[in-house]
């Protein structure tokens, strides 16, 4: 079994606090050191302990790939000095209203698809920070495709009301598999539930046994 069950700060919404990429997971410091990494060896990760902007919510406000990193400008230095000691790709710190990179970015080492309301100007800086194709795309008609799948090197898992033409440009720009599920017994925003790489997924702790069954075989990690 490589999905893990967990909570954070005592919720299941576990994709809301945490990042994870193939190199590297975030955890809030509200979790105790032991247990984030427990997170980190079980992900085969590098632990980043830290809040971002102060907020413990490290799943919502950051967006990042193999390659690189998308932060808000709320972001502290004390912040941005422990992801550096950690992550090697490029930080682009965003100069923008927007903060919940997490929530409205969704990318893997291959491509990305963002919220169509970026502008074109913040495609290209995005692009240029994960160093992949960026496409604007919706997820179930809604914008904030983040929240609304898990994409890893080795499979997408998506909202269950993803379109058939949604479906499509996911499997063009991420380059795997695309399959839809929930989390938290039926949550259908797979991305505030679960943490996933290619080695190994983390999810919220109301996640059942047949959940658990389609995020193993929807990401490949069996």
């Amino acid at each position: 079994m490589t999905v893990y069950l967990s909570s954070i700060v005592g919720s299941a919404s576990i994709g809301v606090y945490a990042l994870a990429t193939e190199n590297i997971v975030i955890i809030p410091v509200m979790v105790t050191q032991e247990k984030a990494q427990e997170y980190a060896d079980w992900l085969k990760a590098q632990l980043i302990y830290t809040t971002i902007s102060g907020s413990v919510l490290a799943g919502a406000l950051v967006s990042a790939n193999s390659n690189g990193m998308l932060v808000a400008n709320s972001i502290r230095g004390e912040e941005l000095e422990r992801i550096k000691k950690v992550f090697t790709g490029n930080i682009t710190i965003m100069e923008s209203k927007k903060t919940a990179y997490g929530n409205l970015i969704l990318a893997n080492d291959k491509g990305a698809i963002v919220d169509p309301r970026f502008k074109p100007k913040e495609i290209n800086q995005i692009a240029d920070t994960l160093g992949v194709e960026v496409v604007p795309c919706e997820i179930a008609a809604l914008p904030y495709v983040g929240s609304l799948a898990v994409a890893t090197n080795k499979g997408v898992l998506a909202h269950p009301l993803l379109k058939e033409e949604e479906k499509k440009t996911l499997e063009n720009i991420f380059k795997v598999p695309v399959d839809v599920g929930t989390v938290n017994c039926g949550i259908p925003y797979v991305g505030t539930g679960l943490l996933a790489n290619s080695n190994a997924s983390v999810a919220g702790s109301m996640t059942t046994g047949p959940e658990m069954f389609i995020i193993e075989h929807a990401l490949d990690t069996l």
